[in-house]
């Protein structure tokens, strides 16, 4: 555990007690602060108590009198489309407002860094797509290369939940749009973009504010190198925004649209080869083609982001290369699950909008496609450059009927299931087909959460094979 500093003997608002909610109370008592636990499910209160945590109404008048901030969980809307009543309340009586992400960079370092030859490092990865893959790949690398590495945020364990990292250690967050929007403190050492895409539009008022939201990464103080996608005009205008000219190496660009030119630092992937350019010479290549957990474009850009941060480390590329090698990747984003009979199952089920599911359906050929579920704004027009790879749909999801119209000149059937579409697509699979899941859209319509659906996916193919 990460002990929360700063707030002893002050009493903090927790609003929210689930994983995060609950972390940050647990952190906060550590250090010597009272927290004040409320969520609107009474289970979830009741949990709390449990751990002998006062609970209270933080939504009653008066609540914030003495309360010196408030921690809000990320699920819970702070600003768009409307903020909940409990922050509302807080940011009227002058109470900051900030989520376990602030805490854990305002009470990281402590006075025994200074007796550390080689200080802790935080690596933080945001962006659309390919975060959580990114930094598992970096948490992956420094782990081979012999580092003593922790991942945590959106993926692993909760940022406060890990262990105080000891001399050279290394810490790897995934953090979304909700965490870095709300955070006071964003320190890491090195800081990642992969990419932009429209999502969470809601949230964010748009995607100005989306942007807005994950260029706060690099706005505090600024990361000490930052290692930023330039494919989309957000990325390419960020990374111009940290440079102070080209040759500035404490931006690392990363691309897979083409070769970077330039005399700065860049990390770039063509046809499946990795190349690394440092003042206009070539530093580093990796051959990708045949690393097993890392397949199609989308995968060679986590892989340059990967690259880039860890060379920012000072790890070798022949180091973060064998490490590639090693890497099985992530379940549900890619996951090869099974082949058979010259037939290779895919999960995706991560591939939650339209952008993510393009990539997917850009990795493979011959596919017998499983897609369908809640669909994200914007509907599925985006699709189709990747739509030339599908040899047939199979739509699930209640409004699958709906969702299988829009898909012009594809063979589609409505299976509504997800039993049913496996059990189509297994029977007309040949040779050489892929049968992959890559909903382009959420899975709340019929499942708790995308792992579910994903764990489905696998449960129903594993059944019939």
């Amino acid at each position: 555990m990460i002990p929360v500093t700063g707030f002893e003997n002050a009493r903090v608002g927790i609003l929210g007690l689930g994983r995060s909610g609950l972390s940050a109370a647990r952190a906060l008592r550590a250090g010597g602060a009272h927290p004040v636990c409320w969520d609107d499910n009474p289970a979830a209160r009741e949990m709390a108590e449990t751990e002998g945590f006062d609970v209270g109404d933080l939504s009653r008048e008066g609540a914030f009198d003495a309360i010196a901030r408030l921690i809000v969980s990320p699920g819970i809307p702070h600003l768009y489309p409307a903020p909940n009543k409990v922050v509302a309340n807080a940011l009227r009586a002058g109470v900051p407002v900030d989520n376990d992400i602030g805490l854990f960079f305002l009470s990281l370092g402590t006075e025994k860094w200074a007796e550390f030859d080689d200080p802790p490092k935080v690596i933080a990865v945001t962006g659309s797509n390919g975060k959580s893959t990114t930094s598992a790949l970096i948490h992956h690398v420094l782990e081979h290369a012999g580092k003593t590495s922790q991942l945590a945020g959106n993926i692993g364990r909760g940022v406060l939940d890990i262990d105080p990292p000891d001399d050279g250690g290394v810490v790897v967050l995934e953090l979304s749009s909700y965490q870095t929007e709300l955070a006071r403190a964003l320190t890491p050492d090195v800081a990642v973009f992969t990419n932009l895409s429209p999502d969470h539009l809601d949230r964010h008022g748009g995607l100005g504010g989306y942007f807005a939201a994950k260029r706060r990464l690099f706005a505090e103080g600024g990361p000490d190198r930052a290692v930023v996608g330039v494919d989309e005009p957000e990325g390419l205008f960020l990374a111009g925004q940290l440079s102070e000219g080209p040759d500035d190496a404490r931006v690392i660009r990363v691309s897979v649209e083409g070769k970077l030119s330039g005399p700065g630092w860049s990390v770039f992937a063509k046809k499946g080869y990795l190349s690394e350019y440092r003042k206009g010479k070539q530093t580093g290549s990796i051959d990708l083609r045949p690393v097993k957990g890392l397949p199609g474009r989308h995968n060679h850009q986590n892989a340059c982001a990967a690259y880039a941060a860890c060379r920012a480390l000072g790890l070798s590329p022949r180091v973060i290369e064998q490490g590639f090698h090693s890497f099985e990747g992530l379940p549900h984003r890619s996951q090869v699950i099974a082949e058979k009979n010259g037939v290779t199952f895919v999960n995706d089920s991560k591939a939650t909008n339209v952008d993510s599911a393009l990539k997917a359906l850009e990795a493979f050929s011959s596919i017998r496609w499983i897609c369908g579920g809640l669909e994200k704004e914007g509907g599925v027009a985006g699709l189709k450059p990747g739509l030339a790879n599908v040899v047939k749909a199979y739509v699930i999801g209640r409004e699958a009927a709906e969702f299988a119209m829009q898909l012009e000149g594809v063979s589609a059937e409505v299976c509504t299931t997800m039993a049913a579409a496996v059990a189509q697509a297994m029977d007309e699979a040949q040779p050489g087909d892929t049968v992959l899941l890559a909903p382009a859209a959420a899975s709340f319509d019929q499942y708790d959460n995308f792992e579910k659906r994903g764990e489905d996916f696998i449960a129903e193919v594993q059944a019939r094979l």
